[in-house]
C-alpha cells in the first residue's frame, strides 16, 4: 500500500512540475507547489530516505487541500457535459 501511495505522489508531483513549466500561472494556484515537486523528487531520487511517517503526516495534513485545490481547477478548465 505504502508503494501505491508513494507512486500517486510521484504521479502527482510531475504533472504540477509540467503544469509548472507549461503555465506558471495555473501552478501558482496549488498551494505549495514547489514543496510538492520537492517532495516527489525525494520520493523518485531518495527512496531509501523516505519516512513514512511523513507521507502519512502529508496524506492527512496536506493531501485535503491538495484535492480541493485540484478540483476548482478541474471545475474551471473542463468543459460542461452538454447532455
Amino acid at each position: 500500500m505504502r508503494y501505491s501511495i508513494e507512486r500517486s505522489f510521484e504521479i502527482a508531483g510531475e504533472a504540477i512540475g509540467r503544469i509548472a513549466k507549461f503555465d506558471p500561472d495555473i501552478a501558482k494556484r496549488i498551494g505549495d507547489y514547489p514543496r510538492i515537486i520537492a517532495f516527489r523528487n525525494v520520493l523518485i531520487h531518495g527512496y531509501d530516505l523516505v519516512d513514512h511517517k511523513i507521507v502519512w503526516d502529508v496524506i492527512r495534513e496536506h493531501l485535503p487541500a491538495l484535492k480541493e485545490q485540484v478540483e476548482k481547477l478541474l471545475e474551471e478548465y473542463t468543459e460542461p457535459d452538454p447532455g
